[in-house]
Order: C-alpha cells, then structure tokens, then sequence
C-alpha cells in the first residue's frame, strides 16, 4: 500500500479500504482515510482530510482544507466552505421528520457551513440551518437554528454563549461594542440591530 504524500500538490490519496465511487472529485493534496465512502457527484477540494469511516454523499459538497475527523456523515444537502472543521461523530441530518416507512428525498433541507467554522464533537446539526464563518459549535451541542459569523454556541439546544475570534479564542468585551483577541490583538465590533447581533473585524 503506497504511503500519503505531504505535498499538498500531489494528487489526492485513498486508503486501500476506502470507497471512492465514480464520479467523485478529489482535489490534490487530499487524503481519504480507512474505511471512507464518497458517493459518485461529491466534490471534494484540495488538502482536504477525510478520517477514518466518514461517508460523503452525492451532493456534498467540501471546500478547500477542511478537516473531517473520524465516524462523520456528510448527507446530501451538506455544504462546506473553505477551512471548516468537523469533530469526531458530529451529526449532520437532512430531513427534519423522517419515517422508514415514506421516502421523503424531496423534502431534503440543506445546512451550509461558512468559511473557517469549527464544529465540535458528538455535535448535531439539524438540518435547514447554516453555520457562518469562524463560528464555533461546542462539542455534544445540538444547532436547532442559524449560527452567526464568529459565534460561540453550546447546549442542548444550543445558545449564543459569546464570541470567538478567527484564531479560535474566545472574545472578551473591552469596550462597549468592541471586542480584542487577547491572542491575536485582533479586534472587532459588534453590531445589534433588533434582537439580531453580528460580529465583524474592526477597520
């Protein structure tokens, strides 16, 4: 069995145990681990890492440097930025009232999952929802609505917790609506328009 290369321009690697069906799009540098499936139609961006048991279905869609760790399933109607993170066993679903006995393929709701978020382990993310860029989803929460940009949610369901800055540190407020990384030195400021609160790098 050949070995997986670090060059991240190298073509992408398959494990020998792993599944990759016609039709599937790898981009260079990927790696897809043992026991993987993806479905023929799933396009799958570069110096992406899939672990060991994760399954990828036709229409999914996994943008550039996302890492997908161990025992995740990715249904249709999954779409993944660029730099997204998903912890071992999250859970994604597509229907939102299945029955094994009705077939309801047409009634899939979708779940977008912005630039650079991470999704912790054993989490769940009912379908229909999008998660914005940067934002965090606690391990074991379970996401029953839209996650804002750089937001900090945990809980079953899950509740805004806070901020959290790009490089994964949570925010502290420094200054009315102005929030500085105490890592990074990264600042930003908060906006609330209603009972709508958003987060966005200062200028």
């Amino acid at each position: 069995m050949t070995k997986p290369t670090a060059n991240p321009l190298a073509p992408a690697w398959t494990h020998a145990t792993a599944c990759v069906d016609e039709g599937a799009h790898l981009g260079l540098g990927t790696k897809v681990w043992h026991f993987c499936h993806v479905m023929g139609g799933a396009r799958i961006g570069a110096r992406v890492s899939l672990g060991q048991n994760v399954y990828v279905a036709a229409t999914v869609a996994i943008g550039d440097g996302c890492k997908v760790q161990n025992n995740v399933s990715l249904y249709d109607g999954v779409t993944l930025d660029e730099d997204v993170f998903i912890g071992p066993s999250a859970v994604f679903t597509n229907v939102v009232n299945p029955r094994a006995f009705l077939v309801r393929r047409d009634e899939y709701r979708s779940t977008h999952v912005g630039k650079g978020a991470s999704i912790g382990a054993n989490a769940t993310i009912i379908c229909g929802h999008d998660i914005g860029q940067y934002a965090f989803v606690a391990a074991g929460a379970v996401v029953t609505r839209n996650v804002p940009d750089y937001a900090l949610v945990g809980g079953v369901p899950a509740k805004f917790m806070g901020w959290i800055c790009k490089c994964g540190n949570r925010l502290q407020e420094s200054n009315g609506e102005q929030f500085t990384c105490g890592s990074c030195k990264t600042a930003y400021v908060e906006t609330v328009i209603g009972t709508s609160h958003s987060l966005r790098p200062a200028l």
